[in-house]
């Protein structure tokens, strides 16, 4: 078998991960189901040393698959969650100024000729900063580094994650560089709510998740929900599916098929019906409008396909 490509150190980090089959087993084993792309994309991010793009429409698992991925290769998972108006501190590191403030006037109480430069050096050390995730990555990988909704953040911290992602290394200042003895495993995920920027894309390997086949949701439910009956499964997934169908503000994602078999299990419904659905349809559908467009459509229409 030929050398897997790649930087050798991470492929040493990763070396129990040997091809896709044995990603795909090892997340199966911690409850993700993946199918071939989702496994094939994610081994070759890892074996690449490439950040993993995902997009997909929200509920598809691009979430999951990095909380899946830190458990299958039994390394901690570091959550970035993007939002408008995220900046440098909030991503990096920021310093801990009510305690230098404290430790300054330690200082000053402790000695009557306190000295500007000494105090300015203990003031910045190690023991104030405050590592933010992408320092946290850096500082503790191996590790998953999850970059939620990448989407929401704007032009300047793209370009910001994109030379830090790069160079798998950060300046501070006050204490110099801090540089990852291995590169964390990075997943990035888009709601596509606006388009990333190709120079960020370019340096990710790209996945577009789709919602599960029918199949394939089934076996996520009953995986989750193991009292669950493959029957009932099959009804939930498949009206969920049909849901899927109809135009809604929010289409229901996995998460919201897992709540819906869960309701109905905790009613002590052993089938979907039109009634047991409309007792149970604030599980799957979260918007008002939504809820108002299925029952003016016809539940049980719905429900029959």
């Amino acid at each position: 078998m030929p050398e897997p490509l790649g930087d050798p150190e991470r492929n040493l980090a990763w070396a129990p991960v040997g091809s896709p089959a044995d990603l795909a087993g090892a997340l199966d084993r911690v409850g993700y189901l993946p199918d071939e792309g989702i496994a094939t994309a994610a081994f070759l991010a890892l074996r690449l040393g490439r950040p993993l793009f995902c997009e997909g429409e929200p509920g598809t698992g691009k979430t999951s698959l990095a909380v899946a991925l830190a458990a299958a290769l039994d390394v901690p998972l570091i959550r970035l969650q993007c939002h408008e108006g995220i900046d440098f501190t909030q991503a990096l590191y920021d310093w801990d100024f009510p305690r230098q403030l404290l430790h300054l006037r330690a200082l000053e109480a402790a000695s009557d000729t306190l000295d500007a430069d000494t105090a300015e050096r203990s003031l910045y050390s190690r023991r104030f900063l405050l590592a933010r995730p992408l320092l946290r990555a850096l500082e503790e990988s191996p590790c998953v580094l999850l970059v939620d909704e990448v989407d929401r953040a704007d032009d300047e911290f793209e370009a910001f994650l994109l030379e830090v992602l790069g160079e798998n290394a950060v300046t501070v200042p006050e204490l110099g560089e801090v540089r990852a003895t291995v590169p964390p495993l990075v997943v990035l995920t888009s709601n596509r709510t606006r388009e990333v920027h190709d120079a960020l894309k370019r340096r990710c390997l790209y996945h577009w998740l789709e919602h599960p086949a029918l199949a394939r949701e089934v076996a996520i439910l009953r995986r989750r929900l193991p009292g669950l009956s493959a029957e009932l499964a099959g009804q939930v997934a498949g009206a969920v599916r049909r849901l899927r169908e109809v135009e809604l503000l929010k289409p229901p994602g996995v998460a919201e098929s897992i709540d819906w078999a869960q309701a109905l299990g905790v009613l002590g419904r052993s089938e979907l019906d039109a009634e047991s659905a409309a007792m149970t349809l604030g599980a799957v559908l979260k918007y008002r409008e939504d809820a108002q467009r299925v029952v003016a459509a016809g539940l049980d229409r719905i429900l029959a396909g």
